[in-house]
């Protein structure tokens, strides 16, 4: 059947006049008719039975019968007929295209939105198995080293058992030459290797940016079954299909860069944050290490000579008493004194003698014995010779700390004494470091009188009798000992001092912060103390205060140190289980907030760097020009700087630093 109606462009309003002009023209008769013979048209009165063909694409859709003039007459209506073809078949294919745009419109939207290859892969084979006949069909990618397929969407069955590859095959072939291909008849293909399933077949590969990402490939039993709009369709999917996965696979990548970036990160963080507690422990070891030998060294060196003392106190003691019982007996016997003797008996005071020297040998004996105690304490501070964890009485350490401290409790002319109340519980020996923890106690305890000295200094009206009310009538520190759950050991120290706010107490475990005036304080033995009780002893250190209501820490450890606490490797790479289960900054029922980790942001850390640098720099200042083996003969003259500098270098050059 013509796709044009001969009938319907008789039918045209100005095409009847045309012709009746024309035939009147002409002079002659004509009648139109269809195939079959149907009359559509008749002008003036026919005589003649010549036939002339109406023809469309080589094809006759009607006859004008007339004399030889009527020819003209079917060659107008062959052209207005051939005219009238092109615009249905025009109007056909600008449908058709505007179909199209709509179509690929509606699937940019859906692929645009969906960035997962699979999804996007998935929705266009679902498209084309919609528009084109097809009984399978599959999406493949290539892998990074363009060594394989990855199918990431399929339909229907393309092969048996057998799986494209690069290079080999059809699949593999089309990919290879960058250059999409319609099949009808695969099994007579040069390049078929396994058996397909599919007779005929389209492959457009997927190309975006110059570089091919896979192939996109339809199929159906039927041969001949395919034409080239087909291809073209197939073509104009792939396109969109590579933009879309080009663009899922760069969301992907950037996804995994972006937590690699955040693993990196946290890993920096780690190191910065095992580097800064790399270099507190560095200074306290060295500290540590310095006072130890001193207060020893010290120790030692008094002990001698008060063993010395106290060793002939009690002689001298005996000798005073004999002499003594010696000349009352000469008095007795010799009651009357020489003139002579009795003038230089005057002169030294003979009865006061005798009364006092007893005194004043009780006295020396009272002073060598505090004496004697100060030394044992000092020993007992230092613990120099003592680096193995052992069982001590955790009461010896505190008053050996506050017997060193003890000039700093008595009154002056500035401040009333510091009173000390003491509430012991009865505690078991605790298998501990017990020099480390001294070392905590001196801590605490000389921050507490640092913060009643610095309440007194600023409030001298204080020093009058102060009200019985006042929370500063009588400067105190207390602390408190018990035992909890017979697993832990717990250690209170309280002060009535003026208090922290919320906000210091979450920096106090920061080294090198510190809210005293400068050349009064390090920032470092807070930071220390956390050291010692989370990751020496796996215990706990936490702190409540108030404005105006003093300050009371809270140290707990386990009765045995050595079953939880973690090894020296251990304490670079991981706090303590029981630290960590304390969640930060919240305070608990009793208003204790934990300590933190404490953290050096990398500017504070890069900052300590380049001071030890500069410091080196003002012994030396030819540290600029100096070779590597005159650094190292620097750095020999002050171990603590080498120390630091090596410990900086090898968190930030080896994985695995030691």
């Amino acid at each position: 059947m013509s796709p044009v109606s001969l009938r319907k462009i008789l039918n045209k309003k100005e095409l009847p006049s045309l012709l009746h002009n024309l035939v009147y023209q002409l002079n002659i008769a004509i009648d139109v008719e269809l195939v079959d013979g149907t009359k559509l048209l008749s002008i003036g009165k026919q005589t003649n039975e010549n036939r002339y063909p109406i023809e469309m694409s080589g094809e006759i859709i009607g006859w004008v019968v007339g004399p030889e003039q009527a020819t003209l007459v079917a060659s107008l209506l062959s052209l207005l007929v051939k005219q009238e073809a092109e615009k249905k078949v025009l109007a056909i294919e600008l449908l058709e295209r505007y179909q199209e745009i709509d179509l690929f419109d509606d699937i940019s939207t859906q692929l645009a939105t969906s960035l997962d290859t699979r999804q996007i892969a998935q929705l266009v084979l679902q498209e084309l198995s919609r528009l084109i006949e097809s009984s399978a069909g599959m999406i493949l990618l290539l892998s990074q080293d363009a060594a394989a397929f990855e199918i990431i969407a399929e339909f229907g069955e393309f092969f048996n058992d057998s799986h494209p590859e690069p290079g080999k095959g059809i699949i593999g072939n089309i990919v290879q030459s960058n250059r999409a291909e319609l099949i009808n008849d695969v099994q007579t293909d040069p390049r078929l290797e396994a058996k397909k399933n599919v007779s005929a077949m389209i492959c457009v590969p997927l190309r975006a940016k110059e570089r091919v990402l896979g192939a996109i490939a339809i199929g159906t039993s039927k041969t001949e079954s395919y034409k080239a709009e087909h291809l073209k369709l197939v073509s104009i999917f792939a396109s969109q299909t590579a933009i879309a996965i080009d663009k899922a696979l760069l969301y992907e990548q950037s996804t995994k860069a972006a937590v690699q970036a955040q693993t990196q990160t946290k890993k920096l963080q780690k190191a910065l944050h095992e580097l800064q507690l790399a270099q507190t422990q560095l200074i306290q070891s060295e500290k540590m290490s310095s006072l130890g030998q001193l207060i020893a060294g010290v120790a030692h060196e008094i002990n001698n000579p008060v063993n010395f003392i106290c060793g002939n106190l009690r002689y001298v003691a005996e000798y005073a008493q004999n002499l003594l019982h010696l000349l009352e007996n000469y008095q007795k016997f010799l009651p009357i004194v020489p003139p002579e003797l009795e003038l230089e008996l005057d002169n030294i005071d003979l009865e006061f003698i005798m009364q006092d020297l007893p005194k004043l040998l009780d006295s020396m004996k009272l002073g060598t014995g505090r004496i004697v105690e100060i030394v044992q304490s000092l020993k007992n501070f230092s613990r120099h010779d003592e680096a193995e964890m052992k069982a001590v009485n955790i009461h010896d350490g505190i008053d050996g700390t506050l017997m060193i401290l003890h000039h700093r409790l008595k009154a002056d002319i500035h401040r009333p004494a510091i009173e000390i109340v003491k509430d012991y519980a009865k505690l078991p020996l605790i298998e501990c470091y017990p020099g480390q923890l001294n070392q905590v106690f001196m801590n605490i305890l000389a921050n507490a009188i640092d913060a009643l000295e610095e309440t007194m200094n600023n409030a001298p009206h204080l020093l009058v009798p102060p009200s019985p009310h006042s929370p500063l009538a009588t400067p105190q520190i207390t602390i408190r000992t018990k035992v909890i759950d017979r697993q832990w050991a717990v250690i209170l120290i309280a002060d009535n001092g003026p208090g922290m706010k919320e906000e210091v107490i979450h920096r106090i475990y920061d080294p090198f912060f510190t809210t005293k005036d400068i050349g009064k304080g390090t920032g470092l033995g807070m930071a220390i103390s956390y050291q010692i009780v989370v990751d020496k002893h796996g215990g706990i250190l936490k702190c409540r205060s108030q404005p105006g209501e003093g300050t009371e820490f809270w140290i707990q450890i386990p009765l045995n140190c050595a079953v939880v606490a973690p090894t020296e490797e251990e304490n670079y790479t991981s706090a303590s289980p029981t630290a960590a289960t304390i969640l930060p900054h919240i305070p608990d029922a009793d208003g204790f907030i934990p300590s933190t980790i404490p953290m050096l942001k990398p500017t504070d850390l890069l900052t300590r760097h380049t001071h030890l640098i500069q410091r080196l720099s003002q012994h030396n200042p030819s540290v600029e020009t100096a070779s590597p083996d005159e650094i190292y003969q620097m750095f020999q003259r002050h171990p603590i700087s080498l120390k630091l500098y090596a410990t900086l270098l090898s968190w930030f050059y080896y994985s695995n630093p030691t």
